[in-house]
């Protein structure tokens, strides 16, 4: 939780041997270690951890990435080329590059209404 704090994320991959075990969260820190009902200092990670991750390739596109989002009940998507972690995708990063392609059309369109003979 310190190194996500520190960070400002809300998610941590969990690697070993260059190889995608797991993604621990902030649900599943604030969930499943008070359930565990033990101090937090002697919780292990593998004990708190998302261990089946759903994850994307680079040919995802965003509609692809939030309709897993949505159906996976997730907020962070690591990006998977040839089983090597290559970034992860957030549902925030998903949101800014929506809300950037809505106003991209919006002005386009106000291009064109003002630019049009009347």
């Amino acid at each position: 939780m310190q190194l996500m704090a520190a960070n400002n994320i809300g998610a941590l991959l969990v690697m070993q041997d260059n190889k995608l075990v797991g993604i621990l969260t902030e649900r599943d820190f604030s969930r499943k270690s008070y359930l565990l009902d033990k101090p937090l200092k002697d919780t292990l990670v593998k004990e708190i951890m998302t261990h089946q991750v759903a994850y994307v390739t680079p040919d995802y596109t965003n509609k692809d990435c939030m309709a897993l989002i949505t159906e996976m009940r997730v907020r962070h998507l690591p990006v998977l080329d040839n089983d090597q972690v290559i970034g992860i995708i957030s549902i925030g990063d998903l949101v800014k590059d929506t809300i950037s392609e809505h106003q991209f059309i919006i002005h386009q369109l106000e291009r064109y209404i003002y630019s049009t003979p009347r």
